[in-house]
């Protein structure tokens, strides 16, 4: 369990750092109000930061053990952009005053018969803003680097010259970054330099050939 100690203690302190900066949003919320239109979504604005940035604090707690920040397409679709008709649709029917699309939005409710549970739903204002944050900082994940990109950025290994090379003259030691697609043809030609000469065996010289050599 030991070697996760680092990466626990990251995630834990960027936790309590992500809740803390959540509190203090949600107190600026606060602070702005609810009083007119443009005051309503400011704060509500507000309180979806604060639930965004207390999603993204496990992820952003992974960077340590080499991960990265990525959008999750299918999630983006399938999970964010219900959550936002949905929450955009009862914000803007339970907003003050004469706000942005206020009528239109109520009048379609009332035909859908949804303007009872709209009203139930809408009470709730902070929680539905909050979450909202929440679900969109879940589209947001961290997964490992790709291979080809953490090898690009590496330097390519040196082979280690071995002391019987060493030993070799200059002209007969393999440079320090040869491949392995180059071992064959050197082997090749290192054999056929420590191969000894082609000699022919003659044999005894007799009578007949001394008397045709004079």
């Amino acid at each position: 369990m030991r070697k996760y100690g680092l990466y626990d203690a990251t995630r834990g302190l960027t936790l309590a750092v992500a809740a803390g900066l959540a509190g203090l949003l949600l107190y600026l919320a606060s602070q702005v109000g609810m009083q007119s239109t443009i005051r309503f979504w400011a704060s509500l604005g507000i309180v979806a930061a604060a639930g965004l940035v207390l999603a993204l604090a496990p992820v952003l707690g992974g960077w340590t053990n080499g991960l990265r920040l990525r959008l999750s397409p299918g999630t983006f679709v399938l999970g964010f952009l219900p959550v936002l008709v949905c929450v955009g649709w009862i914000l803007m029917a339970t907003q003050p005053g004469n706000g942005w699309h206020e009528g239109t939005i109520v009048s379609w409710s009332h035909s859908l018969g949804l303007m009872g549970v709209i009203h139930a739903v809408g009470l709730w204002h902070g929680a539905l803003a909050f979450g909202f944050g929440l679900v969109l900082g879940t589209t947001l994940d961290a997964v490992p680097v790709p291979v080809d990109e953490a090898v690009a950025g590496r330097r390519p290994e040196q082979r280690v010259v071995t002391p019987v090379e060493r030993k070799r003259p200059v002209w007969r030691q393999r440079p320090a970054t040869d491949t392995v697609e180059d071992e064959p043809i050197t082997a090749e030609r290192e054999a056929a330099q420590n191969a000894e000469p082609n000699t022919v065996t003659v044999g005894p010289h007799t009578k007949d050939t001394r008397e045709r050599t004079r």
